[in-house]
Order: structure tokens, then sequence, then C-alpha cells
């Protein structure tokens, strides 16, 4: 397509574009960088009574009527809150053409941060009834919510809380919604797993965003047994309640009263609501919102909402604790399945495991090494499939059957797997596994070797000391649990002073937007690469450049070097 036939298309698109926005019953205005509006749709024309020049090129603040709170449109939020456009639902005032005021609500259409353009569109729908309060004398509240506005702020918070496991994100996307819609100040206080109470987050709301106030957070006094202070009852769970700077202008009761009461201090807040966090099975902790001005008081319809907020807020923390706790004990029972190295003389040795980016935290990969009664070591590196639980126990049973194979008998490699492929199905919960057994052996001058065998796995790599390495693509079997009676094989090869031995699971490899040998490739390459540094390192860099993004799968490693002669060798270290 040539250039004049893209631009030509690109002119009838942008015409058809403004014809939909045109035919739309909401106010649109297209605004660029320095938030000035570039265009207006017809219904945000017929809206305010004005033309096109009247409106186009103009700063968006400067449409508002004079006596109208201005909302800003996409705002920077402060440190650690991020960037977000203004809540749907924002009420202000517009000016007509004539100068009356024209109450309308503001809902962006937002775009991700990565999507980020020259233009930015905002839409506005007119607010009916405040118009005509504020036409017949009558106060008209800019942060009071229809009830579809409160269905849809409920709607937006569960749907910022859903499958986020991340509680300090999940209490910032909870915030950015509620300011500075609902409130001037949003202050976060959570109950720690072991009782402590931390106040997690304080947020201010000013003309240029949100801003994180760090110097209001921190440790609190524990929660106490029996206070009637509004905090002191939400952080129980008993009640939700309105509160001000009055209400603790009074002797403190408890250290949180206190502490409440520099709060309203250092705030400025006039009027306040706080409610309860609370999850199915226990209280978390507590919100409180607050307003610097008395103009617009909090009422008994805001606990409502606000405690609706809290309950959805509660779920999603309580899930992610039950998260972090089955993460650790998962993680502990991982420590204990995963073996301690050998010590060996004259031999470098390192390990590394990367669990799943899953729940479970733990999976059917495994590492192995240990002493034969001949002075040999054996290494192993096997997968069960799946990464769960279940592949873990059974990645725990095929380990200890082979340690006791392979102990028991001084068999060649491939011989132990033969016996254990046969017992497999018999007194294990495993249905299919793959792994290398190899043997580390050193004969009588010192010069070391390897003996394997690989059922179904991924091949060794094998570095000579200035990088040039082969994949290990000898003495390869079918998988376990395929058919025991299938025949094996082994191979042997030298290991000269220098080399580099890399076992390896294929959650280092494997990509589901590329074929297998393309990991291989890269991981020879980056391995070649990676080579001349100490083997921690090695491994620790290759781990951060060959396993692929979008692998969802654990991955385990054992790398072995051979050191040269005019090396010091070092001890395996014990992970």
């Amino acid at each position: 397509m040539g250039d004049g036939v893209r631009a030509s298309v690109q002119v009838v698109v942008e015409h058809e574009l403004a014809a939909v926005l045109d035919r739309l019953d909401v106010g649109v205005f297209a605004l660029d960088g320095q938030e000035r509006i570039v265009w207006a749709n017809a219904a945000s024309l017929a809206f305010l009574s004005c033309s096109a020049p009247e409106v186009v090129g103009r700063d968006l603040r400067a449409v508002h009527h004079p006596d109208s709170p201005q909302v800003p449109s996409p705002r920077t939020y402060g440190k650690g809150v991020g960037t977000a456009l203004a809540p749907p639902g924002d009420r202000t005032w517009l000016a007509r053409g004539d100068g009356s005021p024209l109450a309308v609500r503001w809902f962006p259409l937002p775009l991700r941060p990565e999507a980020e353009c020259g233009v930015r569109l905002r839409a506005f729908d007119t607010d009916e009834e405040a118009t005509r309060s504020r036409s017949a004398g009558r106060a008209v509240s800019t942060r009071a919510l229809s009830e579809r506005d409160r269905l849809a702020l409920l709607a937006d918070t569960t749907a910022q809380l859903i499958n986020n496991i991340d509680v300090d994100e999940s209490l910032r996307r909870v915030v950015r919604l509620m300011l500075p819609r609902l409130a001037d100040w949003a202050v976060v206080d959570l109950i720690t797993e072991t009782g402590a109470v931390n106040r997690s987050l304080v947020v201010y709301a000013h003309t240029g965003g949100l801003e994180v106030r760090e110097d209001l957070q921190g440790p609190m006094p524990p929660v106490p047994a029996s206070s009637p202070m509004p905090l002191s009852k939400a952080l129980r769970g008993v009640a939700s309640t309105l509160a001000g700077p009055r209400t603790y202008d009074v002797p403190p009761d408890t250290a949180v009263a206190v502490e409440q009461r520099k709060l309203f201090a250092a705030t400025g807040i006039e009027t306040a609501v706080i409610a309860p966090v609370k999850g199915p099975s226990e209280v978390l902790g507590a919100i409180t919102l607050g307003r610097t001005t008395g103009e617009e008081p909090f009422t008994p319809a805001d606990l409502g909402l606000l405690e609706d907020i809290g309950r959805r807020v509660g779920i999603a923390l309580e899930n992610a604790r039950h998260y972090q706790r089955q993460r650790q004990i998962a993680a502990t029972m991982q420590r204990y399945l995963l073996p301690q190295l050998p010590r060996l003389t004259g031999v470098e040795m390192t390990v590394r495991y990367l669990p799943a980016p899953d729940a479970s935290h733990v999976g059917g990969d495994w590492y192995d090494a240990f002493a034969l009664p001949n002075g040999d070591t054996a290494l192993v590196i096997g997968d069960v499939v799946g990464h769960d639980l279940e592949a873990a126990a059974g990645m725990a049973q095929l380990r200890n059957m082979l340690r006791a194979y392979a102990w028991a008998q001084d068999d060649a490699p491939h011989r132990t797997v033969e016996r254990l492929d046969r017992a497999m199905g018999h007194i294990t919960d495993v249905s299919m596994a793959t792994l290398v057994l190899a043997r580390l052996t050193t004969d009588p001058a010192g010069r070391r070797g390897l003996r394997w065998t690989n059922a179904g796995h991924p091949p060794p790599l094998l570095l000579d000391s200035a990088g040039g390495g082969r994949f290990l693509d000898e003495g390869r079997a079918i998988l376990l649990g395929a058919s025991a009676d299938h025949p094996r094989s082994e191979a042997l090869v030298d290991l000269p002073p220098g080399s580099t031995l890399l076992f390896y699971t294929d959650g280092l490899i494997e990509s589901r937007r590329q074929p297998l040998d393309i990991g291989l490739k890269r991981l020879s390459e980056d391995a070649a690469e990676l080579n001349p540094r100490q083997l921690d390192d090695f491994v620790d860099q290759l781990l951060a450049r060959s396993r692929p993004a979008d692998n969802d799968d654990d991955v385990a490693l054992l790398a072995i070097r051979i050191p040269r002669a005019q090396d010091s060798a070092p001890e395996a270290f014990a992970p």
C-alpha cells in the first residue's frame, strides 16, 4: 500500500470514527497531552449550548463553572499508587454558553499505561436532577453517589481485587477508586497474622493527584479489648462509625486513640467514616475515609457503602494471606524434598530450583547427587509429570526408589533405570517421568568420566574449557512409564579439566511460542558465553537469560565443573 493510499484510508477512518462519536447520546471531549480540548462531539456541544469554536482549543478546566469543585481529568498519582484516570461517577459543573451551570458526571475511557498516545477521550453525561436542584437554590453534594454509582463502585472494587494476591497492590487499587471521589484521605490499618496493627497505607488526594504519606504510616498500638472509640471498634470488627476531630478531643482511653488524635491533627480531617476490613473468617483491619471540609459530612448511608468495600477488601486480603501461607508451607516441603549435596574433592558442584509460578509453589522436578559404595558419585536430574503437590509427592517416591536401587546393586546406570521403570507402576503413584541417571567416575590417574543413561529427558550439556559445547544425546531411550520392557543403553564421556557439565529440566528451555530446538540452541549459546564465570554466577545468569518468559513450569539445575590443574577446586556447597 502506497503512502498516498494509506493517508487516504486514515482520513476515511478518522472521519468515520468522528461520525460514530457524534451519534452518541453522551458528551465526548478529545484532549491532547496538555489537557486542551481538540475535538468535541455533537452531544457535548448541545449540552453546553455552544459551538465548536467556543470549546475547541480551551483547557478542560476552563469549561468548568467558576463555582464548581473541579475534578481533574487523567491525573498522575503520587509515589507508590500508580497512574489511573478519575473514577467513574465524578460529578462537577460545566459552564453553558450563557454562563449557567450544568451538572455532569464524568466517566473516562481508560487506556492501559503502555497504550498511552497523544489524544485521550473523556466522556460525560448530564445530571439533570442536580442541575434542577442547583437552579432551585438547593445544595447539591458533589460526592453523593446514586444507587447506580454505588453499584458501579462496588463492581469496580471487586474487579480490581479478583485474582490479585499482592496485598499492597490490592490496597492501592481500592484507594484509586475511592479518592478523590469519596474523600480527601484514605487510611488503611491492617492486623498482621501475629496480631500486631500496622498503618499500611495513608493517601491524600489533592489537585495534583494522589500522594502517599509514608510519614504517617507505620506500626500502631495493639487492638484494645473493649474501647468504644471508632477505630478500636472497627479493628475488633464490632461496628463502623462516623467520626470527627471532636470524637478524639477527649482524654484518650487507649494508645490507639492517641494515634487517631495525631492523625486528625496532621491531616486536617473534619469528617470521617471508619469501617472494618473483614474476611470470611477473621477481621483483618479497618479503612478510614476522611474529608477536610465540613461542608459535606459523611452520613449513615456512607457507612453501608464503606462496609461493603471493606468486606470485599477483606475477602481479597484473606485469600492473599491464605496463598502466602500455602506458598510458605509448600516451599518448606520442597526444601525438605530436595537433597543436600555431597562434598566432593576436586569437583565444583551447585544446584538451583525455581518453582512453578502458581499457588502450589512445588513441582515434580528434582535433582540429586549422592556417593555410591564403590566411590563413584550418582548424579540425577528428573521430572515427574505435573507441577503440584501430587507431582512433588510422586517425585519423592521415585527419587527414594532410585537411590535405593543405585546404592544396593553396583549396576550400570541403564540397568538401574530399567529396574526402576519395571517397579514404578506397581509401587508408586507416578504414571510418567523423565530422568537422566549418571555416574561421575574417577580412574586411578585421577581423570574424571561420566557414564549415563537418559529416559526421555532433555540431554545434558557439556562445555569444554574454551566454552565449546555439545549436548550429550547418546544413551537415550523413552521416558519412564511408557514401556517397561523397552531396552535401554548408556554412554561414556571423558570430563577434561576445565569442563562444565549441566543437567537441567525442560522448564529452562520450553516455550509455547517456539520449537524446542530454538530453546536448546539458546541454552547452548548462553552457556558458551557465560562459561568463564564462576559456577554459581554461571547458573544464576543462565537461569535469567535462558528461561523463556512464558514458561509456567518449575526448573531444576545441577551443574558440575572439573577445575583446571592450576585452579584450586573448592568443595561443593550444600544449598
